[in-house]
């Protein structure tokens, strides 16, 4: 059975947030609808169109994505997209790092999205808690262009801290999902969604991460596909993990002191 996310069950309602065992069912569904509100308005589109073409994606890699012609593992080739669809054929940088951020690289992650937006770069990330939400909020705060790359369907909000998030990137920048509305959760879709966001970018920092983050899912794309990836100094400095050293062999892997590094990589 699909194990999904830590929240809770759709089907139970606790009295306080019922209203009482004589709200009817239509009123229960309505509170729910205020806790989340999914776009109204969302299309298909492939990974090629969804960043014009200006990342090169082959076909070799849109067969890793499920993005090809044909669907892979009985699921749809497309991606479902709310927002600005456009905003891609921009210069794009993900940003990306631990749920369970310190502080210190919260503040890392909110810095370097706005310099990143103040140069023109949309920023992009994955809605988690911790490093992701710090770097789409610096970038908004900047005034900037946002695009969130989910593990759930459009019609889901996870986690719930980032459901206004999520709706105001849907509403004014871009929401994207491999996942078709209504579909179960899996473990297995985050990991996915770091693919797909290192191929719709130009690069991908890592702020701050364990040897067992999600986001050597992504640092490994990287790798695969011939994408830049940045890893903070701060991180590359501590003696207490061992992905680093590993990751920096890799002959488009740099070290990250500022945002001018990968302004200077990106031509931006």
């Amino acid at each position: 059975m699909a194990r999904r996310p830590k929240s809770p069950p759709r089907h139970k309602i606790h009295a306080a947030e019922a209203g009482g065992p004589h709200v009817s069912s239509e009123q229960v569904a309505e509170r729910r609808r205020a806790r989340y509100e999914p776009p109204a308005h969302w299309r298909t589109c492939s990974v090629a169109e969804l960043n014009g073409g200006a990342r090169g994606v082959e076909r070799q890699q849109l067969l890793r994505l499920g993005g090809a012609d044909a669907p892979i593992g009985g699921r749809s080739p497309d991606l479902f997209v709310a927002g600005r669809t456009d905003l891609l054929h921009r210069r794009a940088v993900a940003i990306v790092g631990s749920r369970k951020a310190s502080d210190e690289g919260g503040r890392r992650a909110y810095q370097l999205a706005r310099d990143l937006s103040k140069a023109g770069v949309v920023v992009v990330s994955g809605l988690a808690l911790g490093i992701d939400s710090a770097a789409l909020r610096g970038a908004l705060d900047a005034g900037g262009a946002v695009a969130a790359v989910i593990g759930t369907p459009l019609d889901r909000a996870y986690p719930a801290e980032n459901k206004r998030l999520q709706e105001v990137i849907y509403r004014d920048h871009l929401l994207i999902s491999q996942f078709a509305h209504g579909s179960r959760v899996y473990p297995s879709n985050f990991p996915e969604r770091n693919r797909l966001m290192a191929a719709l970018t130009d690069a991908t920092v890592i702020i701050e991460a364990s040897d067992t983050s999600g986001s050597l899912h992504q640092a490994r794309e990287c790798e695969l596909i011939g994408k830049w990836l940045f890893i903070a100094k701060s991180v590359v400095d501590d003696v207490r993990l061992t992905w680093p050293k590993a990751f920096m062999r890799y002959r488009r892997s740099r070290v990250m002191t500022s945002a001018q590094n990968v302004l200077d990589a990106i031509g931006s």
